[in-house]
């Protein structure tokens, strides 16, 4: 191996580290939260995160094709039962934020929300 070849390894050796190393040291992976959707109701109904932390929602439905709408912050899904959706999201905003089901899903479709409550940091 000539020197300028062992030298462009070692240096991408170093960088990789680095990545892997700070990855480790300072950035956590999202918080995962799982939410349920079934006739007429989102399980949780209540999910409580930080301004400015890193979440992904982990969308399912047992018996229909729902949607997930945060219309304040114009985020929305849809998903279907037997499959899973992940939606990623950060809160920009402090506050109590309605969730509803955007899809008909019946007579009870109406009641079908939920909150998004967010704190400051």
């Amino acid at each position: 191996m000539n020197r300028r070849h062992f030298i462009r390894h070692a240096a991408f050796g170093v960088v990789g580290g680095m990545a892997c190393t700070t990855f480790a040291i300072g950035l956590a992976p999202p918080r995962r939260i799982l939410v349920k959707a079934a006739k007429f109701e989102f399980t949780p109904n209540e999910i409580r995160l930080r301004k400015g932390e890193p979440v992904v929602f982990v969308l399912t439905a047992t018996d229909f094709p729902h949607g997930f709408s945060l219309p304040d912050f114009k985020v929305r899904a849809d998903f279907f039962p037997g499959k899973t959706v992940e939606l990623n999201f950060t809160a920009d905003k402090p506050g109590r934020f309605h969730l509803l089901c955007d899809n008909f899903c019946g007579e009870g479709h109406d009641m079908m929300s939920g909150w998004l409550v967010v704190t400051e940091g």
